[in-house]
């Protein structure tokens, strides 16, 4: 996929004074081995997606063993997002309320009216229509920090987005599930409630409080986390894609067709409505990234969970989707800044770096 944010050219000169002071010129820290898998492994994650999900549509039963351990997977990589937060990523909803507020209405807002459009529109079978929606219902994902960096857009605004979007969740992503997909399957708004606590809160606060009282241990751990994200993600895609082979054939080009329009109207809606509120270039940038970019493998577990292994198809076809167009779309707006450096013009976030690396397959 891209490189985590720590390793892009330049992005140690973003850092805020409480980040410690910078290395003398010439005296950079060696790069260990376990970085550089991690940095490979992100640098290739639609590779590796792409190799697992051929191999699970030719043998489906190769994935099947990870089936019953979705939610616990997905719950390792939201441990890791809650080791890189700090109390920062959550004090500048205090001091930019309004570009947050912006961008959390956005996504709660835009991602589910988009799929649930779609699915009319497309008129997609009830499980695979219930599985857009549940996509665009779940928060945003980690990649985005990675491209709001690559794109010049507002790093600290992307991380705060993505902490809140993750937090409300447990309370959103139920009532929006009930209220727009429940004219197709039945949906427990308090089972998901429930699941997304287990799956996402909880491991993200006691992820916090690790790096609270295990700093040192856990900044070791970090440059590891990459690659533990790109396995999750594959193993959980493949095992999906094999367990719903029989009904890809049925149904291949209009979930693939409502995943590729999901992603570019999400991006494309949200670019307008930065516009239309008049946010800053950088800030515009940051919060189309987020929108368009969701936590697909959260849409996953939780179909596997209350919908059918069917509705998850969308989620994990998402999941390699938005992870070729993000990229992508940075180039492009990178290029159009020419020398401006990444990040667009921000000091890098207290954490930003590390929780972008983290799970940034997401």
């Amino acid at each position: 996929m891209v490189p985590g944010v720590h390793e892009m050219p330049g992005f140690d000169e973003q850092r805020t004074e409480q980040a410690g002071p910078r290395r003398p010129p010439g005296r950079e820290a060696p790069v260990t081995l376990v970085e550089r898998i991690g940095g490979w492994a992100t640098r290739y994650f639609v590779v590796a997606v792409l190799a697992v999900s051929i191999l699970a549509y030719g043998k489906p039963d190769t994935f099947a063993f990870v089936l019953p351990h979705i939610p616990w997977l997905l719950g390792v990589i939201m441990f890791g997002m809650g080791a890189t937060l700090r109390v920062e990523d959550f004090r500048r909803v205090l001091a930019r309320p309004r570009e947050v507020a912006i961008g959390v209405a956005a996504q709660f807002g835009i991602m589910p009216l988009v799929g649930l459009g779609l699915a009319w529109g497309l008129r997609l079978p009830p499980e695979l229509a219930a599985g857009v929606i549940l996509v665009g219902c779940c928060p945003g994902g980690t990649a985005s920090n990675v491209i709001a960096y690559m794109a010049r857009g507002d790093v600290a605004l992307s991380v705060t987005l993505t902490s809140v979007s993750t937090l409300l969740a447990p309370l959103l992503t139920p009532v929006l599930m009930l209220l727009l997909a429940g004219h197709w399957l039945e949906v427990s708004a308090w089972g998901l409630f429930l699941s997304i606590v287990q799956i996402v809160l909880l491991p993200v606060v006691l992820g916090l409080v690790v790096r609270r009282w295990f700093r040192v241990a856990v900044e070791r751990c970090l440059p590891v986390l990459p690659l533990v994200s790109v396995v999750t993600i594959a193993l959980i895609v493949g095992a999906v894609l094999g367990r719903s082979v029989d009904r890809i054939a049925e149904a291949g080009y209009a979930v693939l067709a409502a995943v590729v329009l999901h992603n570019l109207f999400g991006l494309g809606l949200a670019w307008l409505a930065g516009g239309w509120l008049r946010l800053g270039a950088a800030q515009r940038r940051a919060v189309t990234v987020e929108v368009g970019m969701q936590n697909s493998g959260l849409a996953v577990a939780l179909s596997m969970v209350h919908l059918t292994p069917l509705a998850a198809l969308p989620g994990a076809l998402f999941s390699v989707w938005h992870n070729l167009t993000g990229p992508l779309l940075a180039s492009i707006w990178a290029r159009r800044e020419g020398g401006r450096k990444p990040g667009g013009g921000n000091q890098r976030p207290e954490g930003g770096a590390e929780k972008a690396q983290t799970s940034d397959v997401c």
